[in-house]
């Protein structure tokens, strides 16, 4: 039976634009699955997508934009004028119903239908089984998922086993909808799902992947983590994360492994730090499991070479995942250096400046926000103000802006190259003869513009040469002293 309701929903002209023509054109045309659900929930959808009775063909016949690349009907729709980013780009797929799932991933054979009700009864979830028509005000719901979206319950459309069995992502799905939306899951779903959890073999890494990514996204990934645990799904993703439970830590430490990283992450989230961060918090303490010893002397555990184990750990689960390589190698250098600072009276620049260069001046903040993450998950409220600023003093005197040779754009061997001298003294002096000039003007650390002036020093004789280059060092050097006492002046810190 098809239960239909009137109700006026505030649709963008781009969407209902589209509609329109639909319309127009003597088709029909309704909103339709996660929209919708965003509608109902007085939430600002993410995505439009719209369904109908044309074909594929006759869709991209109505409109001039378009592009259409799969197997399953979608036509694009390009909004190629707006600022939003949500309506740029709108889907429109014919009604239509799904053969067998043969490898539990998509259907053997799609076969577009001209009833609504029939397309409805293919969606995974009740919530997104609800159809809009924008000209009439009407609500199509065969499922009643208005009562649920109202009730905060996720449950499958018709038989849950044979929902999940068709597509296994939808396991995923139903953890991930239910992190993002905050509603539980229905009794007899849950129970599908745990049966059907094991499918979740067939589905790519590229498709867990996402998913995944969507819960670490959220608001609430401690939730949905602690939910996939639940449910059997983690073991699927990220297994290697299990193994914290129940592990005790040392006695700085109020939760074990597990909960500790779980409250880190949920931390990153609270704070809206971006991907890399989030992953890098979830994953710090990832091998301190396989890294635990007692020890006698100290009467508590200890985790020796945690971080350096957890980065090789992180890198093997982001792999097997298939993120991106720069994404890969950010969070593997946040996890690997995580542990630094330990004693901010003991520690020194040159530390500090090996820790720069080994996890990257982009990403040294960064690292900030994983400890930050890390003490919270310890059960500590906040950094101490003093170590804190402490902490961003000497990351800001490591990566002050007096130009260092480093820091040039140009090294020995170039310089060697392009002026024709030979190993020794006088590249050294050349390069700091260069470096004194970018004192006066950093614009000019440019390649171009140091290989002109590097043949030019080059004509001087040793003497010339070196009075130049001694110059440059000593003009580094008061520059540095006077920068770092700015630096410190400005954290409050000696």
């Amino acid at each position: 039976m098809l239960y239909t309701s009137i109700m006026k929903l505030s649709i963008p002209k781009e969407i209902s634009g589209i509609a329109e023509r639909l319309e127009a054109s003597g088709f029909e045309a309704y909103v339709i699955g996660g929209c919708v659900r965003d509608m109902l929930r007085e939430e600002k959808p993410k995505d439009w997508d719209i369904t109908t009775n044309a074909t594929p063909e006759q869709i991209q016949k109505i409109f001039e934009n378009t592009f259409y690349e799969n197997d399953y009907g979608t036509v694009g729709v390009v909004n190629e004028d707006v600022v939003d980013e949500t309506l740029k780009v709108v889907e429109i797929t014919p009604y239509r119903t799904e053969g067998k799932y043969s490898d539990n991933r998509r259907p053997d054979q799609v076969k577009f239908v001209s009833n609504i009700e029939e397309d409805l009864a293919r969606r995974d979830f009740t919530i997104n089984a609800i159809a809009y028509n924008i000209s009439k005000g009407q609500i199509v719901d065969p499922y009643k998922g208005q009562n649920d979206i109202k009730d905060k319950i996720i449950k499958a459309v018709g038989n849950p086993e044979e929902r999940f069995e068709e597509d296994a992502l939808r396991i995923l799905r139903a953890v991930r909808i239910a992190t993002e939306i905050s509603f539980t899951i229905n009794q007899d779903t849950e129970k599908a799902l745990k049966n059907k959890v094991n499918l979740l073999e067939y589905i790519s890494k590229e498709r867990i992947r996402d998913e995944f990514i969507k819960i670490i996204m959220s608001d609430s990934p401690m939730f949905g983590i602690i939910l996939m645990q639940k449910l059997g799904v983690l073991k699927y993703v990220i297994h290697e994360t299990e193994l914290g439970l129940h592990v005790k830590q040392n006695g700085d430490h109020i939760y074990d492994v597990w909960e500790h990283n779980l409250r880190a992450v949920q931390h990153s989230a609270d704070r809206k730090w971006p991907l890399h961060v989030k992953l890098a918090a979830l994953f710090h303490d990832v091998s301190k499991p396989e890294t635990r010893r007692w020890s006698d002397e100290k009467k508590d555990y200890t985790f020796y070479g945690h971080d350096v184990v957890g980065g090789r750990v992180t890198k093997k689960i982001m792999e097997r995942l298939k993120f991106p390589k720069n994404l890969t190698d950010t969070v593997f250098k946040l996890v690997r250096y995580h542990l630094f600072f330990s004693d901010v009276d003991k520690i020194t620049l040159s530390a500090v400046r090996r820790l720069v260069r080994n996890v990257g001046p982009e990403n040294v903040w960064d690292l900030m926000k994983v400890r930050a993450c890390d003490r919270i998950g310890m059960g500590r409220p906040k950094e101490t103000p003093y170590r804190l600023r402490k902490y961003e003093a000497m990351i800001e005197e490591a990566m002050r802006a007096p130009i260092s040779v480093g820091m040039l754009k140009i090294d020995g061997e170039k310089v060697m190259s392009v002026t024709q001298e030979t190993p020794g003294p006088r590249i050294g002096f050349i390069l700091h003869a260069l470096l004194e000039e970018m004192f006066d003007d950093p614009d000019k650390n440019n390649p171009e513009y140091l290989e002109k002036r590097a043949v030019e020093f080059s004509k001087l004789d040793n003497n010339k040469l070196k009075e130049l280059g001694e110059s440059g060092k000593g003009k580094k050097e008061e520059e540095e002293e006077k920068e770092v006492d700015e630096i410190r002046k400005r954290h409050w810190v000696k």
